[in-house]
């Protein structure tokens, strides 16, 4: 009899979820669903709000990643003020941005996912956490503590807090950086590259130990989307959308974002608030497609920075082609730090972050607007319509977490059938954890993904083929 399993809420991610487990009649694992049980619908309540507030608004979406949205919302504003932003406010944002990937990863890898694979598999819930990390290794934890610090801090100096700073506007930004922000962050940089460094260290011994690991937590073929330059430098700000495949081949490049509606297509489905984008060549759902760090450094041909490139390398030796284990999404996530790191520290003496000119100032020009760039968790769009007064008349955003729904959903049936025992139905800590890593490695934000506000979990089930429950896990 074909059973289902049932896990609710999953833990340690941003927001609320729950996945299905559905097996077959012999008792193997027939297909997994990943659903997001939260909404709120933040593209309909933008409806009728002037256009200039909408880098204001767009950023409480969520906290962990308000700047991913403010420079979005801001790009997408400059599109239909039709205008070219000072080189200042340009660089600016993108010393923002780099702040804001680095203390975005730190927290995903340090407070979320390192428990797992550093305090083991088998470690009992209570102590599997940042508390428990704390305990077994201070150092790293307080490392990890500090070095998002370090992001946070950076955009503080920008935009005036740390959390939901209104400072990027239509045509650039409010504030340049100041000689003291800058001599601060200056001052923080050595501290932060040596952390990383260290986690770097730390991480290869990690994958040295988990082959298992690499091989099972969402190891399949997809293609992989981001932004790209013309020279093939890592790009997390501008740049056109190019798709690569398992392979590593370009089959898609040169997509100006504001015609992302010709490579992308939306599927709503019934069990879950979160869509799923996929390549609309393709169709749905054979045109599944992956983003974020992982997929960026498959698009990427080089960082353009000396330690990133050289880890870069190392990196690829675990793909033929493209590096297809999203359990190296970790693995991506530090090697975007040093670099972030890197571009920093090339910048920070840029005389132009101290320049008063920083905004270009126009009225209406264009009734349709869509910025892009590169959030933490992978490619952001804001598409926004106006009227002739600027009012907001429709607004459509796709997020990271969205676009890899496809591949949580596939990683999740990959984990399950390699440790649910057949015709067994009955979740174990060990597997339940194992399944939530699997999510966690995309580092998942459901409040970003379904504009909604909620407490963080994740329900699991186990279901059989005529729907009855035959085992359930809820942890908070």
């Amino acid at each position: 009899m074909a059973r289902r399993i049932l896990i609710d809420p999953v833990t340690r991610i941003e927001g609320h979820a729950k996945i299905t487990i559905h097996l077959d009649d012999e008792g193997n694992v027939a297909d997994a669903r990943f659903h997001v049980v939260e909404f709120r619908g933040f593209e309909k309540f933008c409806e009728g709000r002037p256009l200039g507030e909408m880098p204001g608004i767009t950023p409480r979406i969520c906290g962990i990643c308000p700047v991913s949205h403010l420079l979005a919302s801001a790009k997408a504003c400059d599109a239909i003020l039709a205008v070219n932003i000072p080189p200042a406010a340009e660089k600016l944002r993108r010393l923002m941005n780099l702040g804001q990937i680095v203390q975005s990863h730190a927290l995903s890898f340090f407070h979320l996912s390192a428990p797992d694979f550093l305090l083991g598999w088998e470690t009992t819930p209570a102590t599997r956490n940042v508390f428990g990390l704390v305990a077994a290794n201070p150092e790293l934890a307080r490392a990890g503590i500090r070095l998002r610090q370090f992001g946070q801090e950076l955009i503080e100096h920008l935009g005036g807090k740390k959390i939901h700073p209104a400072w990027a506007v239509p045509g650039g930004v409010r504030e340049p950086l100041t000689e003291a922000g800058r001599d601060a962050i200056k001052g923080r940089l050595p501290e932060a590259f040596t952390t990383a460094r260290l986690a770097l260290k730390l991480f290869r011994d990690v994958l040295s130990k988990h082959s298992r690991e690499i091989q099972v937590f969402g190891n399949f073929p997809t293609l992989f989307m981001g932004l790209a330059n013309t020279d093939g430098t890592w790009e997390h700000y501008d740049g056109f959308l190019r798709f690569v495949d398992a392979g590593g081949n370009v089959i898609a490049d040169g997509i100006e974002p504001a015609q992302y509606r010709e490579a992308i297509g939306e599927a709503a489905l019934p069990d879950s608030y979160l869509k799923a984008p996929y390549h609309k060549p393709l169709g749905y759902p054979d045109g599944i497609y992956r983003v974020g760090p992982l997929a960026r450094l498959n698009v990427c041909q080089r960082m353009g920075t000396p330690e990133a490139d050289a880890e870069l390398e190392r990196f690829r030796r675990f793909g033929r082609g493209a590096v297809t284990s999203s359990f190296l999404y970790h693995y991506a996530r530090l090697i975007e730090i040093v670099c972030s790191l890197e571009r920093i520290q090339e910048l920070i003496d840029d005389p132009d972050l101290l320049s008063e000119r920083l905004r270009a100032n126009a009225g209406v020009n264009k009734l349709v607007g869509v910025g892009a760039s590169e959030a933490p968790r992978g490619t952001l769009f804001h598409h926004y319509e106006v009227n002739e007064d600027g009012l907001i008349t429709k607004v459509n955003m796709i997020i990271a977490t969205g676009q890899n729904n496809l591949a949580m959903n596939r990683t999740v049936a990959q984990i399950a059938r390699h440790y649910l025992p057949s015709g067994n139905g009955k979740i174990t800590e060990p597997m339940l954890n194992r399944i939530e890593a699997g999510i966690r490695a995309f580092d998942p934000c459901l409040s970003c993904s379904t504009h909604a506000s909620g407490r963080m979990g994740l329900e699991v089930s186990v279901l059989a083929a005529n729907g009855t429950v035959l085992d359930a896990a809820s942890v908070d």
